[in-house]
């Protein structure tokens, strides 16, 4: 899924990401950018996540950019 980021906090690593098209807010879940080559993320940045749901919530994990999933 893509999407843009809307808020990311670097000390906790929760953030809220706007999905595509419809620009649903989904949560970024702490260690979402494990083993991606983002350090950190800043607002109005372009990412590629996967969403995973748990207890009725959506989450955005595995951040990645582009097709060679980094």
């Amino acid at each position: 899924m893509q999407g843009v980021v809307q808020a990311y906090d670097p000390s906790t690593g929760h953030g809220t990401v706007l999905a595509e098209p419809d620009r649903t807010p989904i949560a970024l879940r702490p260690g979402a950018l494990h083993g991606s080559i983002f350090r950190e993320l800043r607002p109005g940045q372009r990412i590629i996540f996967d969403v995973v749901e748990e207890d009725g919530a959506a989450y955005a994990v595995r951040v990645r950019i582009g097709a060679d999933g980094y």
